[in-house]
């Protein structure tokens, strides 16, 4: 053994080994840190930190029974019904029954007997069923209000009474006893009552240009003889084209324009209705400048329409009143006011001449009919079942269509309140606005699912279904058209400011022009001249394109 070495011997000859060296191969490392050492050994025991989890069991690692965030909670079955009266009367009266179904009651139990609830500790009242009820007292009819007053039939049980007044009721609330409003000694004076200043019987106008009368003594309503066109010319007689350009723009409105109309026949006069209250008058040739303001509604105003000879107009607000203009002095001739104080929607006079008689469409779902001499109501149209949007005369003025919101079409004989023609389709939308054809044949409609229609104005009023036209957005708005004096082209506003052309013949848009920033709501043809339209927005601009 002595050739191995003395570290290679046998584990029998350890006791024969002197001298040798103990190695320990885990040597006992202290818990507790020097100064001196650079790194601590970890140790495994620490001290708990946070409070207790009242939820951890005491023996092992396991939690207790939970279900809930907070807790263990349990399952009660109870209607929405059953609820909410435990939890009203809870709140009114400070005690309920438990919705354990356990027959106890919650809350203060001291106020549930007093009230007759809960487990009573002296024979209640109201629960002997042998001592009949007691109301309070009738009172005397003569009295009103105060100390006994008449109560009737409605005067509350004496128990109720008693403890309604004990009882304390739940935080935020307040208990309000019903009674008769006192009546007052004296009678509401009008001074009182009146918190606005009634501006409807108040008109004024306004003459914006040097002089009434030109070096002839002759005043605006003198149609213009000096022009390269004949403005006394039959309508229609010359062919009409599309217009590309805009050759003016008349600013003085605050607010959108709802409506245009030119001056009948001649159409050297342009008259523009708006929603700051105010209608204006503009020349269309020479100068073209504002000549007069007429200011007399309080509110918005919605329609306008000329006399047939154009020496008068009328115009409808939101102030549910008309009034009839004289369009050279801007005089109010005459207000009218339907009997149930609708908001008039459409005015439309009667075509003839010898006959001073208009149509007001109303918000009542009426169409109703005056006499301008007299300011009598003289008939009256009512079979829609909405408000009345458009009013149209077609068969030599005999007759008119009307449209609604109710999406229907109604033929009358004019002075028959009885229609001869009801059209209402499942496919047909809201009517908003009307043309007529120059022929007098048709008359086409801007319908409210972006598309205008056409329906023959002759015996049968049925729709022409080869006639669309497409291409434009109206969804939201009252867009209007107008037909071309010769009848070759349709014109329509958009609701994204351009003004559209159409074949009508072919129903082909021929031309689209973006005229205003808001939408293009009124849209008119010139009367005489070729190629000449006026559009209006919701910018307050009104623009003339040729």
């Amino acid at each position: 053994m002595a050739l191995l070495g003395d570290q290679y011997a046998s584990s029998d000859e350890d006791n024969r080994i002197s001298g040798a060296e103990l190695v320990v191969a885990a040597p006992d490392v202290s818990l507790q840190a020097n100064p001196t050492d650079t790194t601590i050994a970890y140790a495994p025991t620490r001290p708990e930190q946070g409070p207790l989890n009242p939820y951890k069991s005491t023996q092992g690692n396991s939690l207790k029974r939970k279900n809930a965030l907070t807790g263990d909670a349990q399952e009660v079955a109870i209607s929405d019904a059953t609820f909410s009266t435990h939890h009203r009367t809870f709140q009114s009266l400070g005690y309920t029954m438990d919705p354990s179904g356990s027959g106890t009651y919650v809350g203060d139990l001291t106020r549930a007997r007093r009230g007759g609830n809960g487990p009573p500790t002296a024979p209640s009242r109201r629960m002997d069923p042998a001592v009949p009820r007691k109301r309070q007292k009738r009172g005397d009819a003569s009295i009103v209000d105060g100390e006994g007053a008449y109560k009737g039939p409605w005067a509350r049980f004496q128990e109720d009474e008693d403890a309604l007044d004990e009882a304390e009721l739940a935080s935020e609330e307040e208990y309000l006893e019903e009674a008769i409003v006192p009546a007052r000694s004296t009678a509401i004076t009008k001074l009182a009552s009146d918190y606005q200043e009634d501006l409807t019987n108040t008109e004024t106008t306004q003459f914006h240009g040097a002089s009434t009368l030109d070096y002839q003594n002759r005043t605006y309503m003198h149609v213009p003889q000096d022009l390269d066109i004949n403005l006394r010319a039959e309508p229609g007689t010359q062919q009409n084209y599309h217009p590309t350009k805009l050759i003016h723009t008349w600013k003085s409105h605050t607010k959108a324009i709802n409506a245009l109309r030119f001056f009948p026949n001649s159409g050297h006069l342009l008259l523009s209705a708006s929603a700051d209250t105010k209608v204006k008058l503009w020349d269309v040739y020479h100068s073209r400048s504002l000549l007069r303001t007429y200011s007399g509604h309080t509110k918005s105003v919605t329609d306008t329409t000329f006399s047939p000879t154009g020496t008068h107009f009328l115009t409808g607000s939101y102030d549910r009143h008309m009034k009839l203009w004289d369009t050279e002095t801007g005089t109010c001739i005459s207000r009218f006011q339907t009997s149930s104080k609708a908001v008039p929607h459409v005015l439309r006079f009667h075509p003839s001449t010898d006959t001073h008689e208009f149509l007001v469409g109303t918000s009542d779902k009426k169409i109703v009919q005056f006499d301008s001499r007299s300011g009598e109501m003289t008939q009256e149209y009512d079979h829609h079942l909405q408000a009345v949007n458009t009013i149209t005369f077609c068969d030599e003025n005999r007759r008119f269509i009307t449209t609604s919101d109710d999406r229907s079409l109604r033929a009358w004989e004019y002075n028959i309140p009885v229609p001869i023609k009801y059209i209402a389709e499942p496919h047909l939308f809201s009517l908003v606005r009307a043309a007529p054809h120059p022929n007098g044949k048709s008359v086409a409609f801007q319908s409210a699912d972006n598309q205008v229609v056409v329906y023959a104005s002759t015996d049968r009023f049925r729709q022409n279904r080869k006639k669309s036209f497409r291409g434009h957005n109206t969804a939201g708005y009252a867009i209007d058209i107008s037909v071309s004096p010769d009848g070759q082209f349709l014109m329509s506003g958009d609701s994204s400011g351009f003004v559209c052309f159409w074949d009508f013949k072919s129903c082909k848009m021929w031309h689209k022009i973006q005229a205003h920033e808001g939408a293009t709501v009124c849209a008119q043809w010139h009367p005489k001249e070729s190629s000449k339209v006026a559009t209006a927005g919701l910018d307050g601009a009104i623009k003339y394109w040729d």
